[in-house]
């Protein structure tokens, strides 16, 4: 484990501290899916992924919460963040409208890349909060696979 992963793994204020509402019932849902991204941030870093872009937003549409690399291997991440007592998993919530829209962006940035040749994935992890408590992470891999049509560019 690197440097960089042990002091985020246990200096995180996100990954070590208990979850407290954010003020304001309006930005309520948008604060707490920032609060999902930071945490799910600082969880890859302190397993030694890179992250790479956050809320990266393609030219051509697309959009992926985070773009991290883990050894060779680009990893494009969905994040749901979900209240402790939620009624569907962050997973379910991943629709076919919503892997399109993945699927676009992690393409716009292969496209500047330039090559499709490497290896890449698309994760989604998954946050669960509770008031006064601290979060909950949990990371599916690959969940839909790398088999959409490459593009040309």
């Amino acid at each position: 484990m690197g440097l960089v992963a042990i002091i985020v793994g246990r200096f995180s204020r996100y990954l070590n501290s208990p979850y407290r509402q954010g003020t304001g019932a309006s930005g309520a849902r948008k604060w707490t899916g920032d609060y999902g991204e930071n945490v799910a941030a600082d969880w890859l870093r302190a397993r030694n992924a890179k992250v790479l872009a956050r809320n990266f937003k393609g030219r051509r549409g697309g959009e992926v919460d985070i773009v991290a690399r883990k050894g060779r291997q680009l990893l494009f991440i969905e994040v749901k963040t979900r209240k402790k007592d939620a009624k569907i998993r962050g997973l379910s919530a991943v629709n076919r409208k919503k892997r399109s829209l993945i699927q676009r962006g992690a393409n716009e940035w292969l496209r500047r890349l330039g090559s499709r040749d490497l290896p890449w994935r698309f994760d989604v992890i998954e946050v669960e909060v509770a008031e006064g408590e601290k979060p909950r992470v949990t990371r599916i891999e690959n969940v839909f696979g790398n088999d959409a049509p490459p593009r040309k560019w």
